[in-house]
């Protein structure tokens, strides 16, 4: 028998907390611990995290397997769509605040609220972020042109406005009150609100500017065409602009390519070279993408206990009075009470677990999708020791290739998305604006999605005497339906997380 595998598992396993100790105590630019918080992170599932360490490589052959024919197709596109009207005399401008994929969806609900007033949509302007501080506009995320051209028999859609109406810009509504402003559309508002609220303005000014703008549109009670629109932005119009397209190919090439290293230079890639060179194409791998949220402020505001001791709980619980002020709902419940609830993200050593229950073995690619780690290395350590060839940006390309979206927060979680809807399997730590957005996408391309049930998952890590074997088959069995199977939207549920059956059919 050979034991030199389980001899380096062990070894890996005994020095995980001296590594974990190094990382922490190291300068990285991921971590988010000022030098003033003495915190240390040890892995807090260690008979868990031993098993997975230890576990026989070898994975399920039914993981990688594509989703079968649900008996659902998109359709988005009708027959005889109706001619465009005749072209109109008033204008829609919306303020975008939010990060990439709540913009995205304020563009889509844009669109649809041009397309219910008869209006032409001015190109939305997108607020910097105040958390990301990233001033990246339309034009440096989405390709404006296939914008414009893919919604030309829906919607009229200009880059900017006519010389008459150059006026109305960001900081002539900042500077007072401004009549042509709509600053009272309620969240979640109804067409015929915009009708009789938005319309007179229209016909007055020629002009109205909506901010706030986010979810300030119904997904109940619209017409299906109005719906389907919604997601013709949304999966067709909405396209990344070249550059990340072209990156993020690359990537994938990569991670298809377990070889790609040892045949270039690291330090000099080319990623035009990675799909063109005979030379370097081999049989496709399969990889899977971990997007993982676990940044300060969702740390902060889920008030949960992620194990870095008292000094941590006394950070978060700082941070989170300075930003909220105590309007924290959560933390009311015990770290117990909320995790038995679901409502704690999972951390990277948790995924991990995860992961690896579901039977992906050390030697999966895996893809980590991720802006900021809240503890940076030190916090990702189990996880890399889970999953040894897992990749992210850093890893994948160079400094040269990252040069045009480095410190732009929008264009690094563009170029993660795109990813993301090119790999075999999807996870997601924890709800969110990524994770619904991409749980929608991937469902309307009919692509294995998998949907941690926060619930269960919460519960089985609260039950410090869950043998391996018990955790594994509880994992299994509480998530057989819940890998990219079909779910019909529920009322007041988002259209662009479960676009069935609005804008897919039965077939």
């Amino acid at each position: 028998m050979n034991l030199y595998p389980n001899l380096r598992r062990g070894i890996l396993l005994s020095v995980l907390y001296v590594v974990v100790l190094l990382c922490n105590a190291s300068t990285s630019t991921s971590t988010s611990y000022s030098s003033s918080e003495a915190i240390t992170i040890k892995p807090r599932h260690l008979s868990l995290l031993k098993s997975a360490l230890q576990r026989p490589s070898g994975e399920q052959s039914d993981l990688w397997k594509p989703m079968t024919d649900q008996g659902w197709s998109p359709c988005i596109d009708l027959e005889d769509p109706p001619s465009l009207p005749d072209k109109t005399k008033s204008y829609i401008q919306v303020f975008l605040d939010g990060g990439l994929n709540q913009q995205r969806m304020g563009i889509c609900d844009a669109v649809a609220v041009a397309k219910i007033l008869n209006a032409t949509l001015v190109i939305p302007f997108l607020e910097v972020n105040p958390v990301w501080q990233d001033s990246s506009s339309f034009v440096d995320i989405f390709d404006v042109d296939h914008f414009i051209d893919a919604l030309k028999d829906d919607v009229r859609v200009v880059k900017e406005l006519p010389e008459d109406y150059s006026w109305s810009t960001r900081e002539y509504y900042a500077a007072a009150v401004r009549e042509t402003r709509v600053k009272t559309a309620p969240v979640h508002a109804s067409a015929q609100w915009y009708i009789e609220n938005v319309s007179p303005l229209l016909h007055s000014y020629g002009i109205a500017a909506i901010s706030p703008f986010s979810h300030r549109l119904s997904f109940d009670h619209l017409p299906g065409e109005i719906q389907r629109l919604r997601c013709k932005v949304n999966f067709q119009a909405l396209r990344f602009v070249p550059h990340i397209t072209s990156l993020g190919d690359a990537l994938v090439s990569r991670l298809r390519n377990p070889l790609w290293r040892s045949e270039k230079d690291r330090k000099s890639v080319d990623h035009l070279g990675d799909m063109t060179n005979p030379n370097s194409r081999h049989e496709p791998g399969k990889f899977a993408v971990l997007h993982l949220r676990f940044d300060k402020d969702m740390a902060a505001h889920s008030a949960c206990d992620f194990g870095g001791g008292k000094a941590e709980k006394l950070a978060l619980a700082k941070y989170r009075q300075m930003i909220w002020q105590g309007r924290v709902l959560n933390s009311q419940f015990t770290d117990e009470e909320l995790r038995s609830q679901g409502r704690c993200p999972l951390t990277p050593e948790e995924m991990g677990l995860l992961l690896a229950a579901f039977g992906f073995d050390n030697n999966t690619r895996l893809y980590l999708a991720s802006h900021k780690v809240y503890g940076g290395e030190a916090r990702i350590s189990a996880l890399r020791q889970v999953f040894p060839r897992m990749e992210d940006k850093r890893s994948l390309a160079s400094s040269e290739e990252r040069a045009r979206i480095k410190g732009k927060a929008s264009l690094l979680a563009a170029l993660d998305y795109y990813v993301s809807m090119h790999s075999d399997v999807f996870i997601s730590a924890s709800p969110g604006n990524m994770h619904n957005a991409l749980v929608g996408h991937r469902t309307f391309e009919n692509l294995k999605t998998i949907r941690p049930n926060m619930a269960l998952i919460g519960q089985l890590f609260l039950n410090k005497s869950i043998t391996w074997v018990d955790f594994q088959q509880a994992i299994g069995e509480g998530h057989v339906n819940r890998q990219g199977q079909i779910r019909l939207r529920k009322p007041k549920q988002s259209i662009y997380t479960y676009p069935a059956p609005d804008c897919m059919c039965h077939v």
